[in-house]
């Protein structure tokens, strides 16, 4: 009875180490799904808002200087038959001036959009990476992934998802600022 009871007795401490170290790091390794939490944070809505009123402003200023340039040719056009070779060929080169003009400085309003885009898209990201730094200390885990669709996890149980309660703790914290 001896000798079966030492076998038996090793086999059950091994099973209870592997079950504790199974239990142990299924807690401490979790994931959330950025897209999701940057989807549903509310703070990314409230950005997108700012973000598209300062693209929508900028391109109505855009726009303002083309509709004039347009009327600058229509008028050129209605009066180039009055004008000398040389009106002509002067009014020709401002238009064709005030033209690169708009376009240099359309590039420079559509690489601030993109700017501001950026900006807004890291403002929502700092917010998530913050919260989830605080959220791991303060729940003892040692590793949070992050999940975005693009192949750096590829499967996780749902039960190590915790996109939902990331989720709601930042946008109660959101609420708060």
């Amino acid at each position: 009875m001896t000798k079966l009871a030492l076998p038996l007795a090793i086999i059950a401490i091994a099973a209870s180490i592997f079950t504790f170290f199974s239990v142990q790091s299924s807690s401490e390794l979790v994931y959330v799904d950025i897209n999701k939490l940057i989807d549903g944070y509310k703070r990314t809505a409230v950005e997108k808002t700012k973000f598209e009123q300062k693209a929508t402003q900028m391109q109505a200023n855009v726009d303002s200087l083309i509709q004039g340039w347009q009327n600058d040719i229509k008028t050129y056009e209605k009066e180039r038959i009055s004008m000398t070779k040389k009106e002509r060929e002067l009014k020709q080169e401002l238009l064709s001036n005030k033209q690169q003009q708009i376009g240099s400085y359309q590039q420079a309003i559509q690489k601030q959009i993109q700017e501001e885009d950026q900006k807004a898209t890291q403002t929502v990201m700092n917010d998530i990476n913050s919260y989830i730094q605080e959220f791991g200390k303060n729940n003892n885990y040692k590793i949070i992934f992050g999940a975005s669709g693009s192949g750096n996890i590829m499967y996780a149980d749902p039960a190590s998802d915790l996109t939902e309660k990331v989720l709601e703790g930042l946008n109660a914290d959101f609420k708060t600022n």
